[in-house]
C-alpha cells in the first residue's frame, strides 16, 4: 500500500523528560487520533497519525457531543464549526407496519439532551478534526503497523518503540497510541487477542446512506418489531437519508468485522419477510459505499497501557452506541491523555497512571448505561413495544412528561459529564496560546494570550458551564 503524507516529522529529535520533540505514533485517524494529535502537538509533542484507509473515512452515525465532551470541544477551538455542522434534528416518531404514525416526541426528549448538548455526524466530526490538524502534523494514509518492539520503559533512557509498517518502513517512536476503534489491531499487537476484551450485549447495529425516499427533513422516523428496531433519518443540509438496522442475536455471529459481503447477506436475512418499508431500505444496503455492521459490545480492560503503549477511546474501552457516549469519551480521553502527558513532562509511566484514574469513573458509568440502553433498543416481546408505543403516543399530553424526561436526561447527564477536566493550558508550548472564552451567546470567542498558571479559583468554561478543573489543578 502506498502512504500518503502531509507532513514529514522523521526528523524530530527526543528531549529527554522534555515534550518538545517526544515523536508518538497515533493509529487512527477516525475521532480520537486528530484529537490526541491537535492536543499534542499544542504541547509540544510531534504526533504522527498513521490510518489504514487510503484516505479520510467518510459517513457514519449521527452523534452526540454533550456535556464534557462540548467542554473538550470549547477548549479545542472548534465548537463553533461542530455547532454549524449540527444535524439539528427536531423530533422522531413511530410507525407501525402500515406507516401510520403511532406518537411523535421532540428531539430533546428523543436524545436526553440539554442545552448546550449537540449532535454531528461522525464523518462532519472527523474531518473537522482533520482540517484542523493536517498542517502541524504527519498523516500516513494507505499504511499501518505490522509489528510493535517496546525497546525500554525508563524515561530516562528513552530508547522508544521501533515500529514495523505494512509498507515496510521502520521507524523509532517515544509513545506509541492505539486508537484504532473497537477491533484495535494496536491492542492486538501489544495486550493480545480481542477475544480476552470484548463483551457481547446481545445485538448488532447496521448504518448505511440511501435515497432519502421517505422525504424525511431532520426528522427520524423509528420502526419496532420483536428483537429488533430500524430508523431513517436525515439530518440538516443533506437530501439523502441514513439506514439503521439494530437486532439482537443470542450468540455472536461467526463474520469476520471486515467481511461485508456476508455480513449485508445476513442482515438481508435477518430483515426477510418483514412489512413496512424494510424491503426498499434493504435494496440499498447492496450497493451502499459506507455500509457500517458491527456487534454492540463493550471493551473491558485491567489497563489501558503496556510500557510506552497505550490506548484511547473504543480501542481502550468500547461502550458501544448503545451508550451513545462512544465520541464524548473519545474526544475527553484525548484532552486528558495530552493534557497529563504534558502535566508529566513526558513521563508516560506517570501520565498513563493518571489518565487511567481521570478516565476509568467515567467509562464505567457509560458502560453500564450501554448495558441497559442495549436491551431496550431490542424489545423482545410484542405487549413490550406495544406498552412502550402507548407511552410514546400519550406522553407529550400528559402532565408528567418534564418529569419523566428529567429522569432520562439525569442518568445520560451524570455519565457525560463524569470526567474531572484538568487546565492544561500552561504546559502549551507556543509563545501565544490560543485561549476560548464564553461570549455569552452560546458560542465561544477565540483569543490568544500568554500561558499562566491555573488559578486556584472556579471560572466560567468555555461551554458556559462552572469549570471544575481551575481548583483540580492547582491542587495537584
Amino acid at each position: 500500500m502506498n502512504a500518503s503524507t502531509s507532513r514529514d516529522a522523521s526528523t524530530s529529535t527526543d528531549a529527554g523528560t522534555s515534550t518538545v520533540g517526544k515523536t508518538v505514533l497515533i493509529s487512527g485517524a477516525s475521532v480520537a487520533g486528530p484529537a490526541l494529535a491537535l492536543w499534542l502537538h499544542r504541547y509540544g509533542f510531534a504526533p504522527t497519525v498513521v490510518e489504514r484507509a487510503p484516505e479520510l473515512r467518510p459517513g457514519g452515525y449521527k452523534v452526540d457531543v454533550r456535556g464534557d465532551a462540548i467542554e473538550v470541544l470549547a477548549r479545542m477551538g472548534v465548537l463553533d464549526e461542530v455547532r454549524a455542522h449540527s444535524t439539528d434534528m427536531e423530533g422522531g416518531s413511530y410507525v407501525d407496519s402500515a406507516g401510520r404514525t403511532i406518537g411523535e416526541l421532540p428531539a430533546e426528549i428523543f436524545g436526553g439532551r440539554v442545552e448546550g448538548d449537540d449532535e454531528i455526524m461522525r464523518g462532519d466530526l472527523a474531518r473537522i478534526l482533520y482540517e484542523r490538524t493536517r498542517d502541524d502534523v504527519e498523516y500516513l494514509f494507505g499504511d499501518s503497523i505490522a509489528t510493535l518492539e517496546d525497546l525500554g520503559d525508563d524515561p530516562e533512557d528513552p530508547d522508544g518503540v521501533l515500529v514495523t509498517f505494512d509498507s515496510g518502513l521502520r521507524r523509532r517512536f517515544d509513545l506509541v497510541v492505539g486508537a484504532d476503534g473497537m477491533h484495535s489491531h494496536t491492542r492486538r499487537l501489544a495486550f493480545g487477542d480481542e477475544s480476552r476484551y470484548k463483551r457481547f450485549l446481545g445485538a448488532y447495529i447496521s448504518i448505511f446512506t440511501a435515497p432519502n425516499h421517505l422525504g424525511l427533513r431532520q426528522w427520524e422516523t423509528y420502526h419496532a418489531l420483536p428483537g429488533k428496531l430500524v430508523s431513517v433519518y436525515s439530518s440538516a443540509g443533506r437530501d439523502d437519508a441514513k439506514n439503521l438496522f439494530v437486532f439482537a442475536e443470542p450468540a455472536e455471529l461467526p463474520l469476520h468485522h471486515r467481511d461485508t459481503a456476508a455480513q449485508k447477506r445476513h442482515l438481508a436475512e435477518r430483515f426477510a419477510g418483514d412489512g413496512w418499508e424494510l424491503p426498499r431500505l434493504l435494496a440499498h444496503a447492496g450497493d451502499a459505499e459506507d455500509f457500517y455492521f458491527d456487534s454492540i459490545a463493550l471493551i473491558e480492560m485491567d489497563r489501558w497501557s503496556r510500557g510506552r503503549v497505550v490506548l484511547i477511546g473504543d480501542a481502550a474501552h468500547c461502550a458501544s452506541p448503545a451508550s451513545g457516549q462512544g465520541t464524548g469519551l473519545a474526544l475527553t480521553g484525548a484532552y486528558v491523555l495530552a493534557g497529563e502527558l504534558a502535566a508529566a513532562g513526558g513521563d508516560h509511566r506517570v501520565a498513563f497512571t493518571r489518565y487511567e484514574e481521570l478516565m476509568r469513573p467515567a467509562v464505567t458509568l457509560n458502560q453500564k448505561v450501554a448495558e441497559g440502553f442495549a436491551k431496550e433498543m431490542t424489545v423482545d416481546r410484542k405487549w413490550k413495544i406495544a406498552a412502550r408505543m402507548f407511552m410514546v403516543r400519550t406522553l407529550p399530553r400528559t402532565p408528567w412528561k418534564n418529569l419523566i424526561a428529567k429522569k432520562i436526561r439525569e442518568q445520560i447527564q451524570r455519565a457525560a459529564n463524569a470526567v474531572e477536566l484538568r487546565d492544561y493550558t500552561a504546559y502549551a508550548r507556543t509563545d501565544r496560546t490560543t485561549a476560548v472564552t464564553d461570549t455569552g451567546t452560546g458560542t465561544a470567542a477565540v483569543t490568544t494570550s500568554t500561558p499562566t498558571a491555573p488559578a486556584a479559583t472556579v471560572a466560567t468554561s468555555p461551554s458556559g458551564r462552572p469549570d471544575r478543573s481551575a481548583l483540580a489543578a492547582a491542587a495537584r
